[in-house]
Order: C-alpha cells, then sequence, then structure tokens
C-alpha cells in the first residue's frame, strides 16, 4: 500500500473509489459543472478536480473504464496515461469517442479508472554492441506465423 496525498480544486470534485475489494483501479469521476457533449471521433479534455501527491518512483496511470467503451465506444486517448510523482496539477481525462453516436458526459459520472504502479529509475550504460539473442533485430510481427 503507497499513501496518496489528495486535493479537492472544486466543489463538483469526487474522491476516487474502488468498486469492489479486490478491484486494481480506482474510477474517477468528471468535476464539470454541466453537461459536456463529445462528439464521434472527438476529443475532449474533462476535468476531474482533483489534484495528487505521490511518492517517488511511482506513477499512477489513467485508463479507460470497460464498461464505457463497451456500451458507449469511449475511450481514454492517450491510454495509460501516466501522472508522474512531481505532478501537482489538476488530474485531466482525455475522452475520446470511437462510436457513431454523441456521448454526454454529465457531472460526476465514472470516466476512467487510476492505478498505481512503482517503476524502476535507469542508469544507461553506453556500449558498442548489445548481446545476441534469437530475435535479435527482429520487430513488428517477427514472430507471427
Amino acid at each position: 500500500m503507497i499513501n496518496v496525498k489528495i486535493k479537492k480544486l472544486n466543489d463538483n470534485a469526487k474522491f476516487p473509489e474502488r468498486m469492489t475489494e479486490h478491484a486494481a483501479g480506482y474510477d474517477l469521476y468528471s468535476a464539470n459543472s454541466e453537461e459536456i457533449i463529445l462528439k464521434p471521433g472527438k476529443l475532449v479534455m474533462i476535468p476531474t478536480g482533483l489534484a495528487i501527491s505521490l511518492p517517488v518512483n511511482y506513477e499512477a496511470q489513467i485508463r479507460p473504464r470497460s464498461g464505457l467503451a463497451y456500451k458507449a465506444q469511449i475511450g481514454v486517448l492517450n491510454s495509460p496515461g501516466t501522472i508522474d510523482a512531481d505532478y501537482r496539477g489538476e488530474i485531466g481525462i482525455l475522452l475520446y469517442n470511437f462510436g457513431e453516436e454523441d456521448f454526454t458526459v454529465t457531472p460526476q459520472m465514472r470516466i476512467a479508472q487510476m492505478i498505481f504502479a512503482q517503476h524502476a529509475v535507469a542508469d544507461f550504460e553506453v556500449v558498442e554492441d548489445l548481446d545476441e539473442t534469437k530475435r535479435n533485430e527482429g520487430g513488428f510481427g517477427h514472430t507471427s506465423h
């Protein structure tokens, strides 16, 4: 378990919630005061009204909600989005309408989920050659049959 400091930035903000005891993600809510219409093929930044402070070497990943994706073809465009440990601004969600109909984001609607992950810090070593592998430089589709 990690300690995450959280701050409400406006009265419409709602704190993240886990919907079940063993859920990995915390649902994030929209903090808009009026409905936002998301047109097909369009992108809108939805405010959450929240800011967080994470421990060093942790990130918060923003991911789509499977229910919105399945039922309304709504996704998070830069999925997973990353909130770094040194970011203190409002968490905004880039919702994209992959569907063919308008989608309405109502105030305090569950719009995305947030998952916390620890990450490593790299120390790069510059070398002339890399070790050989069976795959070696095989790129996209290399393992297709």
